[in-house]
């Protein structure tokens, strides 16, 4: 029964659920409050992503030796690596009402992983939970069980359109899927 179970998650995963305008509406309005703060807020994701999964570090030569959060902290390169991260949620967040603009960032976010840093698309999917997680933390008091709900849309929409660039292999076919989730 456990083996069933897992694979529904992975099935849930895989499939972009339809953002509705009033969710849309709530990823908005805490993501605005999340943005105020985007440097730390970002630093502090891909902190924790990479203490819970140390292996993510090998795709970042800058920083892939330090074990120490402080001195990841304090790291200028990880810092603007958290700064593009932020950008490009806050571009998506921002145009979910386009879905041609949020498949056209994602999409080249996806490409340019997939194609020109090699980074394997399960670590989209652990980073999006991170993200999920601290943003959950840091924003308890505007993390309702309704924006909880959204936001676990939005990292999925997020999943599955980036690693869209890697079923691809980078081309620019199969773009109709591309805006599943934002109709």
């Amino acid at each position: 029964m456990e083996k069933v179970q897992g694979e529904m998650e992975i099935e849930r995963w895989e499939r972009s659920e339809e953002i509705s305008d009033a969710e849309k509406k709530v990823i908005q309005e805490t993501w605005s409050r999340v943005y105020a703060n985007c440097e730390d807020v970002g630093v502090s994701i891909l902190i924790r992503f990479f203490v819970s999964f140390p292996s993510a570090k090998q795709y970042f030569s800058q920083f892939k030796h330090m074990e120490d959060p402080l001195e990841m902290e304090r790291s200028l390169q990880l810092r603007k690596h958290a700064r593009r991260v932020m950008g490009a949620i806050n571009t998506v967040v921002e145009n979910l009402n386009d879905s041609e603009k949020v498949s056209s960032v994602l999409a080249l976010v996806g490409k340019a992983h997939a194609l020109k840093h090699k980074v394997e698309p399960i670590y989209f999917k652990k980073l999006t939970g991170v993200m999920l997680e601290v943003i959950a933390e840091e924003y308890a008091n505007d993390f309702t069980p309704e924006a909880h709900g959204a936001w676990t849309k939005m990292k999925t929409l997020i999943y599955t359109h980036v690693t869209a660039a890697y079923k691809e292999g980078g081309g620019r076919g199969g773009r109709r899927h591309l805006t599943d989730g934002l109709k």
